[in-house]
């Protein structure tokens, strides 16, 4: 399968924890809570290295140790595997 193929958000938080789906459009949201703003800086500078690497970038919020995150892959109007890659490393360094 192309990682760009859509596979749509109910089938990524089938194999996510504490992830949902958006309410208004194909994309997965969740809100990370990491202690404190060095944490959550860090935090965000792994996944943007990921996500220059894997040309995919998240939609993202931060004030202070919470980031807000929500992805979906706009080329394929939706959730992709990409996004599933992403979910899972940000739910791995998040520990």
């Amino acid at each position: 399968m192309d990682r760009k193929t859509r596979i749509g958000a109910a089938a990524a938080i089938a194999q996510l924890s504490g992830w949902s789906a958006h309410a208004e459009r194909d994309a997965i949201i969740k809100s990370f809570r990491l202690g404190d703003f060095n944490r959550a800086f860090g935090f965000m500078s792994r996944v943007a290295l990921l996500a220059e690497k894997l040309d995919h970038h998240p939609e993202w919020f931060n004030v202070y140790d919470r980031i807000e995150v929500l992805l979906s892959t706009h080329d394929a109007d939706g959730v992709t595997e990409l996004d599933l890659t992403m979910a899972k490393f940000m739910d791995e360094i998040a520990q």
